[in-house]
């Protein structure tokens, strides 16, 4: 900074230069530079308004010169060549001229604040670990001790300036605080540094106001905070402020350091570093670096380039960066030696990890293939014991086929051999598949034992021959029931060709399917030794084809034995094979139900059992349209009369009650029963004089007949509750309502309502049947009326279709409805597809005719 404030006043060159001349080249070579005064701070802040002639001022600007010029002098002067050698990596050579006074005093100035007192604390520090530092230095042979003597002497001469100095400063400040008759100022005043108060005054500053233009800011100094060495200024981390500094004129003197005080100030010193280290050996150094590497966390390795030396070189981390900077800063004696010294350590520490790296992975692949070599002869070992249960397995074959070939093998003494070898050989027997084995050698004799059983008439017989085959060979292992032939397991390939074609012959030529007991007792008993393949067979191909047959050729008119006698049996074992034969069986069903009429109870015999078997939708269309139409015609026929009743046709109904539909019997019994129930209560209760107790124990007779899955329907509930009404006012003396006034009175009045408002429409030319001239009702809500005028059934027939359009059953005659067309199609007699269009008045006429006489 200072060289270059020197050339800010002109720019020009002339009068640079002393002496000189110009070489053969034509260029000038000047003998020496002319000394000028150089630019001062006060200078370089206040220009011209500086006070005085700053050139000799400053005693701090006479040291910067005489500085400058010994080291132009020492730069011009030849170097000592009679001075030990010093290897320093520039090449350049090290004078070893010792620094004046001056320079020490420099270079240990105080700072601002409380720097002051901790760089003359770290001064002091600096001084003891030096005259420590001698009795580390161990050099050999004499040279090495005249060296170490002469930098003994240097360390004594600078002790010496220094302690001079002190001096100096102290003698100083008491002068100056006794001619004033006042306290010295404190250290970081503002008072203690006379060229900042200088410099601050002529700024327009006074002694005890803020700084800034209208004194508001900060009276007091910034105080001065000592860092670690080398923290920057986001290093918080282990970093704690130091107290502020106090004056120390009133307290009292520090005590005595203990006697290990200098060895533990030793210990935080900064050169404590340059002891004699530790000679280690191999194992030490080994076990310290295992050490490291456990403490040390595995973080990113970054490279860094260093750049200051003459030669670039690449570091993994900063350690030991600046070894060579604080060797030349504690002044060690042959820094280059040491140096050269500490990397043949390191290289010797590398040669020694990296030769232990190798021994470790040398060991581990010896204990590698140690483990190897020890799996290599367990298995040497198993594969010799399998070879040898082979040879024995082999050999016990070999005999037994010896034995069948001379025809002296038995079926008990097979079993028993391939048992002991199941039980001694467990693994290599189902490895092996020695179970093959021995279908092959027991084949021949099962078919010798089994040939002419009949499995229908004994079917006991075999049980524990096969049984015993059964723990051998299948085991406790499931059964497999894939339909796969060609994966089928020892035990039921066996059975299929041992046991399968005799029950195969026995149930084709001797079984009868209306006689299912001696098939499923056959079934049962085996029930435990047929492998599924084995029992899906018997099913497909033997029982089924009789069922069917027997079903196609059953006649419900001429059989007196009911079809679920003999194939209700089969259910569980059947499954969801019975749906074929439920579809055969419900045609049979049908052809009979078109002609039965209600009186016959037979039908409910044969049909109710059913119920459960058939899904509810086909069971719904059967019930609907074969039974609740003779049901409503009995029920229509059923005349109530309390003096002489007869229970016939409700009874005929009533029996029915468990398997029609429970919505179709309440909207049977609503229709046709409880309506003319009400009207002959209704007129026994307005007749004179009725006698309550008859007509209420009438009342619980009726409601006596109703089975309990009608009685618990809430609209049969709410029927008899309705004449129980009728009761409770007539005996109350109140006038009885008769039952359907008000809803025939609601239906009238609509009727005439919806008349009338037709009226007021254009009137359609031509009508196809009777009242469906009201516009706002559908052709078939009109229909629909109609019927319930005449007291007739009105409703759809589920999965029952006419060229697209839904069939309606009116009364007993089943109707299509045109509505586009309005059109009224019937057929008129059941089982015929013809259809004819029809008239309500021929309707009403086809089903007055239908009715039995």
């Amino acid at each position: 900074m200072e060289e270059d404030a020197e050339g800010m006043d002109r720019l020009d060159m002339e009068g640079d230069f002393v002496g000189g001349r110009c070489g053969r080249d034509g260029e000038f070579y000047y003998q020496s530079r002319r000394e000028r005064a150089p630019q001062t701070r006060d200078d370089a802040l206040y220009g011209v308004f500086a006070e005085g002639d700053s050139d000799y001022d400053s005693e701090e600007d006479e040291a910067s010169r005489r500085r400058r010029r010994r080291k132009r002098r020492r730069d011009e002067s030849e170097p000592d060549l009679t001075r030990p050698v010093q290897f320093v990596s520039t090449g350049n050579f090290v004078s070893s001229e010792k620094k004046p006074v001056e320079e020490e005093e420099e270079e240990q100035r105080p700072g601002l604040g409380n720097a002051a007192a901790s760089s003359s604390a770290a001064a002091a520090v600096a001084v003891e670990d030096e005259e420590e530092q001698d009795e580390y230095i161990d050099l050999p042979m004499g040279f090495g001790q005249r060296i170490a003597e002469g930098a003994r002497a240097r360390r004594v001469e600078k002790e010496r300036e220094r302690e001079a100095a002190a001096r100096r400063r102290n003698a100083a400040s008491v002068g100056a605080g006794s001619g004033s008759g006042r306290p010295p100022p404190a250290p970081g005043s503002l008072e203690s540094n006379t060229k900042v108060a200088k410099m601050m005054a002529m700024m327009g500053y006074k002694t005890g106001s803020g700084l800034g233009k209208n004194a508001q800011g900060i009276t007091a100094p910034v105080e001065t905070t000592l860092r670690p060495k080398n923290a920057g200024l986001g290093s918080v981390e282990g970093f704690k402020e130091p107290k502020p500094f106090t004056s120390k004129e009133n307290l009292p003197p520090p005590p005595p350091p203990p006697p290990s005080a200098k060895k533990e100030k030793q210990r935080w010193s900064k050169k404590a570093s340059v002891r004699k280290d530790q000679v280690l050996t191999k194992n030490e150094l080994l076990a310290m670096r295992a050490e490291q590497e456990q403490d040390e966390q595995p973080t990113l390795v970054q490279k860094v380039i260093d750049m200051r030396g003459p030669q670039a070189r690449v570091l993994t981390d900063l350690k030991g960066l600046s070894d060579e900077q604080e060797m030349e800063a504690n002044d060690v004696p042959m820094p280059e030696l040491q140096y050269n010294v500490r990397l043949l350590v390191d290289e010797a520490k590398a040669d020694i990890v990296r030769l232990d790296g190798r021994l470790r992975r040398e060991q581990e692949k010896v204990a590698s293939l140690v483990r190897e070599k020890e799996k290599v002869a367990k298995q040497e070992a198993l594969q010799k014991r399998q070879l040898q249960v082979m040879e024995t397995i082999a050999g016990v074959l070999e005999q037994v086929r010896v034995d069948d070939t001379a025809g002296l093998l038995t079926l008990g003494g097979l079993l028993k051999t391939f048992q002991e070898l199941k039980v001694q050989y467990d693994e290599e027997f189902k490895m092996c598949s020695v179970a093959w084995i021995a279908c092959r050698f027991a084949h021949p004799l099962l078919i010798r034992v089994f040939q002419g059983w009949q499995p229908l008439q004994n079917p006991l017989f075999g049980l524990e021959v096969m049984s015993s085959w059964k723990d051998l060979l299948q085991g406790d292992q499931p059964y497999d029931f894939s339909d796969a032939t060609d994966s089928m397991a020892p035990y039921a390939q066996l059975v299929s060709e041992v046991i399968l074609p005799a029950v195969r012959i026995s149930g084709t030529n001797s079984w009868e399917a209306r006689d299912p007991e001696p098939m499923l007792r056959f079934l049962e008993s085996w029930e435990r030794l047929l492998p599924p393949i084995v029992l899906h067979s018997i099913l497909e191909h033997v029982i089924m084809p009789k069922l069917t047959a027997a079903v196609e050729s059953w006649d419900p008119r001429r059989e007196k034995v009911p079809i679920h006698v003999w194939v209700h049996p089969w259910l569980p074992t059947l499954g969801q094979r019975i749906e074929t034969l439920c579809h055969s069986i419900r045609y049979k069903l049908s052809s009979v139900l078109h002609v039965w009429q209600a009186h016959d109870a037979s039908a409910y015999a044969v049909l109710s059992p059913w119920k459960g078997v058939f899904d509810p939708a086909s069971w719904e269309d059967l019930i609907v349209r074969y039974i609740i139409p003779k049901l409503k015609v009995a029920l229509q026929e059923f005349q109530i009369n309390p003096a002489s009743q007869r229970f016939d046709q409700f009874n005929w109904v009533m029996i029915w009650a468990s398997a029609v539909p429970v919505h179709h019997m309440v909207h049977m019994l609503e229709v046709d029963f409880f309506s003319k129930w009400q009207q002959v209560l209704y007129h026994w209760l307005c007749s004179q004089n009725p006698d309550f107790n008859e007509i209420m124990n009438w009342y619980k007779g009726w409601k006596g007949l109703f089975p309990p899955e009608l009685l618990a329907n809430e609209r049969i509930r709410m029927l008899l509750t309705a004449g129980l009404d009728m009761m409770n006012q007539a005996a109350e003396g109140l006038e009885v309502v008769q039952p359907g006034a008000r809803e025939n009175v609601g239906y009238l009045r609509a009727t005439e309502k919806r008349q009338f408002d037709a009226a007021q429409q254009a009137s359609q030319s031509y009508h196809p049947v009777p009242g469906a001239a009201m516009a706002d009702m559908s052709f078939k809500e009109s229909i629909q009326a109609y019927a319930m005028e005449q007291g007739l059934l009105f409703m759809p027939r589920v999965g029952k279709f006419y060229n697209g359009m839904p069939v309606y059953e009116f009364g007993t005659v089943s109707v299509c409805i045109d509505s586009v067309k309005r059109l009224l199609y019937a057929q008129p007699q059941e089982g015929i597809e013809r259809w004819s269009a029809v008239s309500l008045t021929q309707l009403l006429e086809m089903n007055r005719m239908a009715r039995p006489c």
